[in-house]
């Protein structure tokens, strides 16, 4: 996919991203890589995918995404996140679907 998506990212460091909270977000993204792979990760829909993980209920602590990210089937290839046992979800776009 060519086209450029468009989620805010803030650069804190040389290998940390932060997507701030924004809309449905219950917490904020943070993402692990450098400046010249931000550049390739932005041309596909993976950090727009870190922000939808960010909605999600029961979600605890960042919506995170490993510097392998790309896209995926609900979440980011790269992701990771954390739900509360109680009142969060149980996803299997967080592990994928080719497992078998």
């Amino acid at each position: 996919m060519s086209e450029k998506y468009t989620v805010k990212v803030h650069k804190i460091d040389e290998w940390k991203w932060r997507i701030p909270r924004e809309g449905k977000m219950r917490t904020e993204g943070l993402v692990y890589t450098d400046e010249k792979m931000m550049k390739d990760i932005q041309k596909d829909q993976s950090l727009l995918q870190v922000a939808n993980v960010a909605s999600l209920p029961g979600i605890v602590g960042q919506s995170m995404a490993m510097p392998d990210i790309h896209w995926g089937y609900g979440f980011p290839i790269g992701g990771v996140a954390a739900f509360d046992m109680d009142s969060g979800i149980v996803s299997p776009g967080g592990v994928g679907y080719d497992i078998n």
